[in-house]
């Protein structure tokens, strides 16, 4: 979504008590920056596509399945490459109206084969990443192919400021990615 699709769309973002035009501008350009990370990552580290859902817009990014730093049981980071997981599924959601990263949601995937078949649903913990935020995990699949993403958003809990422009998320929200091509692999660190 461009930045002037974007200001299109500001109808229900409007100067207010808390946002004022420089500021609600400034979460426009904060927007555009991140719609240059999700470009590079659906682009050239992997591949995806965007769609609206309401006050959102949610994207995914497939690429092979990847090492990451977790909590072990002493309370420090350790790192894990991929087991059996051979793919890694990552989702973006983001502000309809100014395209900014919306963090501490519930995001949950599920993947179904070309059979029609479910593969599994996992929920999608949000993951640190140097350069662009998102929430994802590895999966394992049987194997690579096409198949259909469906990803739900429940509505989240946090507080809203801003009477003018805070109230939204207030429902969770369903998009589906058909043809979804995951080349089954591990990347290993």
């Amino acid at each position: 979504m461009t930045q002037t699709t974007r200001q299109a769309e500001q109808g229900t973002m409007r100067p207010s008590d808390e946002s004022n035009k420089e500021q609600l501008r400034l979460a426009r350009v904060q927007g555009d920056a991140l719609q240059q990370a999700i470009d590079n990552m659906v682009n050239k580290e992997a591949h995806g596509a965007l769609q609206k859902a309401g006050d959102y817009e949610i994207g995914y990014a497939v690429e092979h399945a990847e090492g990451m730093y977790t909590f072990n049981s002493a309370g420090e980071l350790e790192w894990h490459n991929p087991d059996q997981e051979n793919a890694h599924i990552e989702v973006v959601v983001r502000d309809a109206a100014d395209g900014r990263f919306i963090p501490a949601l519930t995001v949950e995937a599920t993947l179904i084969d070309s059979q029609g078949q479910e593969v599994g649903t996992h929920q999608q913990p949000f993951l640190w990443h140097p350069w662009l935020y998102h929430y994802g995990r590895n999966w394992q699949v049987p194997g690579s192919g096409e198949y259909t993403l469906r990803i739900r958003v429940a509505a989240p809990d946090f507080p809203r400021h801003d009477k003018t422009n805070g109230k939204r998320y207030a429902a969770p929200v369903e998009v589906v990615f058909n043809k979804v091509h995951i080349d089954a692999g591990r990347k290993l660190s």
